[in-house]
């Protein structure tokens, strides 16, 4: 509203100064690709969150085993099944580290006195005296160094099998899509088995294993997005100026489907996490004294009513790992998607 005592002149109908060498400025500054999907990422807050649960695991895994006064291999008998104790929080009833156990009859004692055991292990010891806070930064360490090889040959191998296949066509496609078929028709745990009877039981088995089978995922998605690509036109320009297939395949194609293979690859690490876990619960993993996660888990099973810290504490781990892989790679799907972009 107006205000009555105020004038209107004819100064404020007047038009707008505007400076001719600002009039095409650009106020947001221009982003790349990979500028604009990590803001994407940034603005997913459970993708961020694991991103740094992630950091501090990988860090840990390398750097746990070295803050320990205990190697992880190392047997004292007369310390076995020690619960967790860490130094200041041993006085704090309510939390689970102050050296207490539970007898079956509901009452609780502390482990270290009655034992006249002057020490600390900050996630207790296993049935051999084991510590099992080296255990299971080790066994992070083997989980996670078996998860990353088997992802990599599943992308090196995947990405190379998919672009020739779906670039190629024809019979080739044919005759290479058959041969996925007939490797997808075996199972994993038969590949596993095969492995250790030709081999030692130990890593390499497992990476062959995984390395096996668990390319044919990447393969066929791949393949899917080079049959896309063949006929569009910067494809059939790089064709006309005379570039090699291989040049075309691996320097145009390749680059524009580093948001998928990222994706996927990411998904693989934690399959491959669960089924190192899962072949060495079942006694087909890695051999002792070597540690994994999934070892340690099934080393707390057999004791699992007794102490039950030796499987709560490497199985929240398999878990943590898990879930906060599974949300980095939802949050990179969402910001590498270009049908999801405002």
């Amino acid at each position: 509203m107006i205000n009555k005592d105020s004038q209107i002149s004819p100064d404020m109908f007047a038009p707008a100064h505007i400076d001719p060498s600002k009039s095409e400025k650009i106020a947001k500054p221009s982003l790349n690709f990979w500028q604009d999907s990590w803001l994407r990422v940034r603005k997913n807050k459970g993708a961020v969150v694991s991103i740094v649960i992630l950091i501090i695991l990988i860090l840990m895994a390398f750097v746990g085993p070295m803050i320990s006064p205990y190697e992880y291999d190392h047997q004292n008998t007369k310390h076995n099944n020690l619960p967790p104790r860490i130094q200041g929080l041993e006085n704090i009833h309510w939390l689970p580290f102050d050296g207490t156990l539970e007898r079956r009859n509901g009452t609780t004692y502390n482990a270290y006195e009655v034992r006249n055991i002057d020490a600390y292990y900050w996630f207790g010891t296993d049935l051999l005296g084991r510590d099992l806070f080296s255990r299971v930064w080790k066994g992070t360490q083997v989980s996670l160094f078996i998860a990353f090889m088997a992802a990599l040959i599943d992308m090196l191998v995947g990405v190379a099998y998919g672009a020739i296949s779906g670039y190629m066509g024809g019979r080739t496609d044919s005759i290479l899509q058959r041969i996925i078929e007939v490797i997808v028709g075996i199972p994993n745990l038969i590949i596993v088995v095969l492995m250790i009877l030709v081999m030692k039981p130990g890593i390499g088995p497992i990476i062959i294993a995984l390395g096996i089978t668990g390319w044919t995922s990447m393969a066929r998605v791949v393949r899917a997005q080079v049959l896309k690509y063949k006929g569009q036109e910067f494809v059939l320009a790089a064709k006309t100026l005379g570039a090699s297939d291989t040049s075309i395949v691996f320097k145009h194609m390749i680059p524009n489907m580093f948001g998928i293979i990222i994706i996927n690859t990411m998904f693989s690490i934690p399959s491959a996490i669960f089924f190192e876990a899962f072949l060495s619960f079942i006694g087909l993993g890695l051999q002792e004294p070597h540690a994994s996660l999934g070892t340690l888990v099934d080393d707390g099973f057999k004791s699992m009513v007794a102490f039950p810290y030796q499987m709560i504490i490497p199985s929240i781990m398999i878990a943590l790992i898990m879930v906060c892989f599974n949300l980095v790679a939802d949050g990179l799907r969402d910001a590498l998607d270009p049908k999801m972009r405002d």
